[in-house]
């Protein structure tokens, strides 16, 4: 009897997809909003329709973008199937905040809080910056209860802050898997694991060393 060779099938893995990961998102309870996305072909640098974007693919679709930040499923599905290459916007200050520090200093910083055995919650690289998921300050309704900080960025004043930088209530990141410039993306150098996220001022006081 002839041997019959044993091929052997290789599934290939399938990729996540964008609305996947946004679903993710959701599942942890984080609000998403579509974002504008870097065109690769063209005159235009941003898939928004601003003329000359002075932020092609690093900012929300809608200027309503606070108020239509849902963790709503059906809509975020909506959302990604008219436009599954839209990139994934996170607003903060709602459950969780995020520290935004150079590269140089983050990668430091998380070699650091690894050997010490530290929790430095999810962590994600984006371009030459670095993000650090933090619980939140929150965003009380009275705003005698709001502290704020010198360290605090928003979309307006992030180019004034080229060192480290604390977004908090109105503010928002960019999310793994988004696009950047240049054909890089944001992603994951340490995903989050459902844990509790970590206190600000302890991960603060890793990155300001």
């Amino acid at each position: 009897m002839v041997g019959v060779p044993l091929v052997r099938r290789t599934r290939k893995r399938s990729r996540p997809t964008r609305i996947g990961t946004v679903l993710d998102y959701a599942a942890l309870g984080w609000p998403v909003v579509p974002g504008a996305y870097p065109l690769r072909h063209g005159a235009r640098a941003c898939s928004c329709d601003r003329v000359g974007c002075p932020d092609p693919g690093v900012h929300p679709l809608s200027p309503a973008w606070s108020i239509q930040a849902t963790t709503d499923a059906a809509q975020l599905t909506r959302w990604w199937q008219a436009d599954p290459e839209a990139n994934v916007i996170l607003p903060t200050g709602r459950v969780f905040d995020i520290f935004d520090v150079p590269l140089d200093a983050g990668l430091s910083a998380l070699t650091r809080i690894d050997e010490a055995g530290a929790d430095h919650g999810p962590v994600a690289a984006h371009g030459d910056r670095v993000l650090f998921w933090v619980a939140t300050r929150g965003n009380p309704e009275d705003e005698d209860e709001w502290w704020s900080c010198h360290l605090d960025t928003g979309p307006a004043t992030i180019d004034d802050n080229p060192g480290l930088r604390w977004h908090c209530r109105d503010s928002y990141v960019l999310a793994p898997p988004s696009a950047l410039v240049g054909g890089q993306s944001v992603s994951w150098l340490r995903p989050p694991d459902g844990r509790p996220l970590p206190d600000p001022v302890r991960v603060l006081e890793w990155l300001a060393d």
